[in-house]
């Protein structure tokens, strides 16, 4: 396998993203060893220090272990802090791609899967079909936050505001991820958003089904001008929440099957019962 002369991040970083969609997609799973450093040399073309740049990286990210005189090996993967952009690009390497997002804008989403909507535009990655469900707050009534701090008091400008961001950013998911049909770059694409009304105080990521990731919305107090008006009010930060991650494995009964199965069937009722179409 060599590497794709069109891509322009490093040698070490594509054979890293290779191997953790390798791993991510199951073709190596937890407790499995990977090829020698010898043999990834020779699979992907590559100087042995290009590979040990890899395997370094994918240590970083919590994804392989190393023991001594014995190799690398896929770690037993439970909770843990993790990032969402090379799980996504990993999902994207599968014929359907499906992602369901529960939480307060989708901001993060809309930032983390450009890179994979990318590489689909150039051919790097060739998904058949791509479904994508955005579950978000109803901002035309009173939430828990934002609110003033000044009694806790629901505030219209800064629920507009909030309602602003999350249908931007969904907005523009769907604008990036439908238009790849109108190109005839994947079989399908659709992108549906629906809110309900709640106060998210946790992000959820469904990804094809089997993994999920997951993570409290830190708090904090902000001042800011809204509307002309400055305002002192109580907010979330999504940029600052930690996601934890957990994968579907060939035991049911694990935790992280039991997190996941949990996760869908909560989505799907959330999704069916008590969430309506979006107007935007």
């Amino acid at each position: 396998m060599s590497l794709d002369p069109d891509d322009t991040r490093p040698a070490f970083q594509q054979v890293s993203s290779a191997l953790r969609a390798d791993i991510l997609t199951g073709k190596y799973v937890p407790g499995d060893q990977l090829p020698s450093g010898p043999e990834l040399t020779r699979h992907f073309g590559v100087a042995k220090a290009t590979i040990q740049r890899a395997l370094d990286q994918l240590r970083d990210d919590g994804l392989i272990v190393t023991r001594k005189g014995k190799g690398s090996f896929v770690r037993q993967r439970t909770e843990r802090p993790v990032g969402l952009r090379p799980h996504l690009e990993a999902a994207f390497s599968e014929p359907q791609v499906t992602i369901d997002f529960a939480g307060f804008s989708s901001e993060t989403l809309h930032n983390a899967i450009q890179e994979p909507l990318d590489k689909v535009r150039s051919g790097r990655l060739t998904p058949q079909s791509i479904t994508v469900r955005l579950l978000l707050p109803d901002s035309s009534a009173p939430m828990a936050v934002p609110v003033l701090v000044d009694g806790l008091r629901d505030d219209s400008d800064l629920r507009q505001r909030a309602g602003q961001i999350g249908q931007t950013n969904a907005g523009g998911i769907k604008h990036s991820v439908e238009v790849l049909a109108e190109l005839g770059l994947v079989q399908s694409a659709t992108v549906e958003i629906r809110l309900y009304r709640a106060s998210p105080l946790f992000k959820l990521y469904i990804i094809n089904g089997a993994e999920v990731f997951f993570g409290y919305y830190p708090l904090r107090q902000r001042t800011m001008t809204v509307n002309g008006s400055e305002k002192e009010f109580f907010d979330i930060t999504g940029k600052d929440t930690t996601l934890f991650h957990h994968s579907s494995g060939p035991d049911e009964s694990s935790i992280g099957s039991q997190y996941v199965s949990q996760s869908r069937r909560w989505f799907d009722s959330a999704w069916s019962s008590i969430a309506f179409e979006s107007q935007a």
